[in-house]
């Protein structure tokens, strides 16, 4: 079993074998290695597995980042959802480790993050403090409707009363978006990504993205991104401004992106990670989502701990206070730079 480094003239390839591969998400496609790298300038290392016969038996996209205030690591794979190892047998897969292993130590990094849907690899250290919320969809818009309760049906009802119109669209819908996710990300305490990124994915993945947007008044007052792949649809991004919560902007963003789904032949809403029984967890609950493990594992060098990245650290409470005080012009200035070494 031979892993090699895979260059562009592989994506090809590398995308067929994704799509075969049990357990492939839409963040496994060779395009978000080209994504991370025009958004953020981060080197990609992406390991595949071929037998001696040529065929392709597993992949690994690994992403370097690196900073001063956050540390030296890979991801598989950063700013998103899912990643980690896809392989057709355990012999590629301990391949991969090893190679990725390999990577690490070469680019003195303190640690490998791979983020596992459904299934671990076992053997490895794992963290699992998130699920991701899968809605199985029906088979008709009507089905679906049947299937809220009332009051998430006079939720969805609501925005309407209140005038409030929605939108699908691409890359003309970006600044309202960005708009609206700069501020909410802010009010989160949470620098912001650049809207480079953003255009990056819609001009990378133009055939599989929407841009969903809900107005009031002719202003953009709740946003999201929704990606698909496969048999799902996902919104990894989405925000509404907090002084329109009474109008529930939300629930006409999410039924407008399942109607989407369901109208398109989808069968699966992803609504996207959770803390269980925290946050957003009971709003896409209350949806029918139901919640699938997420199994964060990682290579470490002996005798290390699981890396403490994540903003209920206490080190980070007094920037987060701080960072939700700044004018949003300034949070879109300086929030960039530092979210790009954030994973």
């Amino acid at each position: 079993m031979n892993v090699r480094t895979v260059t562009d003239n592989d994506q090809v390839a590398w995308d067929a074998f994704v799509l075969k591969a049990d357990g492939c998400t839409a963040y496994h496609q060779f395009k978000w290695k080209t994504i991370i790298e025009k958004s953020f300038g981060h080197e990609g290392h992406y390991l595949a597995t071929v037998d001696e016969d040529g065929e392709w038996q597993g992949v690994l996209p690994l992403i370097h980042m690196k900073s001063s205030l956050f540390g030296n690591f890979l991801v598989s794979v950063p700013f998103v959802n899912y990643g980690g190892l896809l392989c057709l047998n355990a012999v590629a897969g301990e391949a991969l480790l090893v190679a990725a292993e390999k990577v690490r130590r070469e680019c003195g990094a303190d640690h490998v993050e791979l983020r596992h849907l459904r299934n671990g690899f076992d053997g490895l250290p794992t963290r699992q403090h998130k699920v991701t919320m899968i809605l199985e969809l029906a088979g008709t818009v009507d089905e679906q409707w049947q299937a809220f309760n009332a009051k998430l049906r006079n939720q969805i009802r609501k925005p309407e009363k209140f005038g409030l119109v929605p939108e699908i669209g691409h890359v003309e819908l970006l600044d309202g978006f960005y708009d609206v996710f700069a501020r909410n990300m802010r009010d989160l305490g949470t620098p912001v990504y650049a809207k480079k990124f953003f255009y990056t994915v819609l001009d990378e993945l133009a055939d599989s993205s929407h841009i969903i947007a809900v107005r009031h008044e002719g202003r953009i007052i709740a946003a999201g991104i929704a990606l698909w792949f496969g048999d799902t649809i996902e919104i990894p991004w989405a925000s509404s401004i907090a002084d329109f919560k009474n109008f529930c902007p939300n629930n006409m963003l999410y039924w407008e992106a399942i109607k989407l789904a369901i109208g398109n032949g989808f069968n699966k809403f992803d609504f996207g990670r959770s803390t269980p029984h925290e946050g957003t967890y009971n709003f896409k609950k209350q949806w029918g989502a139901e919640p699938v493990q997420l199994y964060w594992q990682y290579l470490l060098p002996k005798g290390e701990t699981l890396p403490e990245l994540n903003p209920k650290n206490p080190k980070f409470e007094l920037a987060i206070k701080v960072w939700q005080k700044l004018p949003v012009g300034l949070t879109r200035l300086i929030g960039p730079p530092i979210v790009r070494n954030i994973p």
